[in-house]
């Protein structure tokens, strides 16, 4: 009994150095664990803040290119003044697009120059009380019909600019009728910035967004501000016609073909004129269109590596002494 009791004794501290080693085990494999754990999450972060570093530099570098792509194209619409300070049309050398071109090693640049004075201007309907424009309320009415839209929309956008709360006769809405959506929103009351503001508009939508706005802009509402029928589209240049002539045949390119062909501007303000069947009409429009242009958008498109960027950029070009352009708003998004 003795003998077994001592054996007994002898073997218990080799049960607790084998407890002892399973517990330091169990505490080094937790150790490993979370030394792994937090290299990993180190080696993490580390990844990002390297990809958001390359991302920032990238941004920053794209945006220098696109800006000297903007000195770019200001300098081709000074040069283009100096031969003709008349004109602004599509065979001049602003409308040519440039790129793709290698900046530098691994930037390629493409750039285009779109005159937007050959759009129909949003905030010509009508001045900040609301006092609707008639030639251009009839313009916009036909330009509407042109592309398959309802003509209420004339008093929609009107309410959306002016500064009054008095909704359009017979269509319009006001904040009565924007506060009643959900989410409700109120009218801007102030001039377009953007025409993808048509969005806004309650029951617009994107369809008919996406057939109206390669006709339409969203510039200045000042008097200088016209409609250059050298680079207007057919539907805009019939909506002020009040029928169809320009843009009749749908099927064919036919005024693309005559301002390929065409020495100058084309149609000149003789064959705009030739075309309407109101001479009264023919006066009041007179006063609302030009043959040259002062506000292009330029898009710049800069590529690095796999990675994109466009840069859309509103250019102004003063008529007149050194002919000095300059951005006057920049955005990532066309409209």
């Amino acid at each position: 009994m003795r003998r077994h009791t001592a054996r007994a004794r002898r073997q218990r501290p080799r049960h607790r150095r084998g407890a002892q080693r399973g517990i330091a085990l169990l505490v080094a494999i937790l150790l490993v664990a979370l030394c792994t754990v937090i290299a990993a999450a180190i080696a993490y972060e580390n990844a990002m803040s390297a990809r958001r570093g390359t991302a920032t530099y990238a941004f920053d570098e794209a945006l220098l290119v696109a800006q000297g792509a903007e000195a770019l194209a200001a300098y081709g619409l000074r040069t283009v003044y100096q031969n003709d300070k008349k004109y602004t049309y599509a065979a001049q050398g602003w409308a040519r697009p440039v790129g793709p071109i290698e900046v530098v090693p691994g930037v390629m640049l493409e750039a285009s120059l779109e005159d937007l004075q050959g759009r129909f201007n949003l905030n010509s309907l009508a001045d900040r009380e609301g006092n609707p424009d008639p030639v251009q309320v009839a313009a916009f009415s036909n330009l509407l019909q042109s592309v398959g839209l309802e003509t209420k929309w004339v008093g929609y956008v009107i309410d959306w600019i002016d500064w009054n709360g008095a909704p359009s006769i017979p269509d319009g809405a006001e904040d009565t009728v924007y506060m009643g959506l959900t989410p409700a929103y109120r009218t801007a009351n102030r001039y377009i910035t953007s025409t993808s503001e048509l969005l806004a508009l309650p029951g617009f939508g994107r369809d008919r967004y996406l057939a109206l706005a390669p006709y339409v802009a969203a510039l200045p509402a000042d008097g200088s501000v016209k409609v250059n029928i050298c680079t207007a589209p057919g539907k805009v240049l019939d909506a002020y016609l009040g029928h169809p002539d320009f843009g009749s045949d749908p099927d064919s390119d036919s005024l693309a073909k005559n301002r390929a062909a065409a020495p100058g501007c084309f149609p000149t303000q003789a064959d705009y004129d030739a075309a309407f069947a109101d001479p009264q009409l023919k006066t009041k429009v007179d006063t609302k269109i030009a043959q040259a242009s002062s506000y292009f958008r330029l898009t710049s498109i800069i590529t690095i590596g796999s990675t994109e960027f466009t840069l859309y950029s509103l250019l102004y070009q003063e008529r007149g002494g050194d002919a000095k352009v300059r951005p006057i708003l920049r955005s990532f998004t066309p409209d």
